[in-house]
């Protein structure tokens, strides 16, 4: 069953997220991830949505999902994030 990354970030430092989003993209890639919301515009139609950065990535399975968040390759980017931003994320199984 495919599993899909979802986050809702906010970036407080630009200039340095911007070595995040240039070094993830090909570490999701090899774990099988696919982005299909990166960024864009967004209308928040119920309820508060408190970050203006959205992200969905597909994978396989929530267990692939998981084997790219916890990789050696993705732990040093992840610290990149944590520093210049504040984000929420879960995984969640679905079609």
């Amino acid at each position: 069953m495919s599993a899909y990354v979802l986050s809702s970030i906010k970036v407080n430092n630009p200039d340095n997220y911007k070595e995040y989003v240039t070094k993830v993209k090909s570490i999701v890639e090899k774990f099988g991830g696919e982005y299909l919301v990166r960024g864009g515009e967004m209308t928040v139609i119920e309820g508060e949505w408190n970050n203006p950065r959205s992200i969905v990535i597909k994978f396989q399975s929530k267990e692939k999902a998981m084997e790219w968040y916890n990789s050696d390759e993705y732990k040093p980017i992840r610290q990149i994030r944590h520093d210049n931003a504040v984000s929420n994320s879960i995984i969640v199984e679905g079609i």
